[in-house]
């Protein structure tokens, strides 16, 4: 399970057996968990966190998309 990124107190990774779902993204802080897909950029589910947390989180994701596609092809699709 790779992290891929971490800011603050946030963890955005993959896990390694998900290869065949689209290309998605795990986020985690302390008191929870959310999955974002990454074309385009939708919260898939959630657990834990709250609305700010996940506009937060949300966001990010967005701002970094292209960053976390080239680590998913990396990973992937070598």
């Amino acid at each position: 399970m790779p992290t891929i990124l971490r800011h603050g107190r946030w963890r955005f990774f993959f896990y390694s057996n998900e290869g065949s779902e689209p290309a998605h993204v795990h986020v985690e802080a302390a008191d929870g968990t959310a999955k974002f897909w990454l074309t385009p950029v939708a919260l898939v589910g959630s657990s834990g966190l709250r609305s700010g947390d996940l506009r937060f989180a949300e966001r990010f994701v967005r701002q970094n998309r292209d960053y976390l596609m080239e680590a998913w092809n990396e990973h992937f699709c070598p």
